[in-house]
């Protein structure tokens, strides 16, 4: 049977790493009949998991590692017709770890779909990212507050360059980021456009 990981190395499941790591998503829950996403490594190993029991874009969802410990906790707030969402790394927490608002432009040709303000703490230095990318794709890049490449999410293709389906992604991850908020950032995209 053919495996949808690339074919590199294995990496850590830690939260940051000092080299570049590829994931695979695959769109699709572990669980029988429930929505969700399953990350894997580069050794093809399971590494993250979401799952929504209920119904597709709920309103509170639950990122996990592999043993199903929760890593963080995505709440979606309802503010008139803007999309809000906030992420917590202790699900006891009052403050979040980072939002994800909908980018407002006058100019339609924008690409940036989402601003994320990262560290709302006060004990944490605030930092601004960028969702860019389609409003009709999968495909997006998440840019830090200097500009740079934070990580890359497009559709997986495989050793002779065929794409696989929409709901296989392959994601990569600059050194010195940290994953959980990628991967969070991913589950939320994916509740935006309704996949999940």
């Amino acid at each position: 049977m053919a495996k949808i990981h690339p074919g590199k190395p294995a990496s850590s499941s830690s939260s940051c790493s000092t080299e570049r790591e590829t994931y695979t998503i695959w769109m699709k829950s572990l669980v029988l009949n429930s929505n969700g996403y399953t990350v894997y490594d580069s050794s093809g190993e399971v590494v993250f998991r979401m799952d929504n029991y209920d119904s597709k874009c709920r309103s509170e969802v639950y990122l996990m590692d592999l043993r199903g410990n929760i890593v963080c906790t995505i709440l979606r707030k309802k503010l008139l017709t803007s999309g809000l969402w906030d992420c917590y790394n202790d699900k006891d927490s009052l403050t979040p770890w980072f939002s994800v608002r909908k980018t407002f432009s006058f100019f339609k040709n924008t690409s940036s779909l989402y601003n994320v303000l990262v560290g709302i703490n006060e004990e944490q230095s605030s930092n601004h990212h960028k969702m860019e990318g389609s409003v009709h794709s999968l495909e997006f890049k998440i840019i830090d507050g200097g500009g740079q490449v934070a990580a890359v999410v497009e559709r997986k293709r495989s050793s002779s360059g065929v794409e696989l389906g929409e709901d296989v992604l392959c994601v990569t991850v600059e050194p010195h980021v940290d994953h959980i908020f990628i991967m969070a950032l991913v589950a939320i995209h994916g509740l935006i456009r309704g996949k999940m």
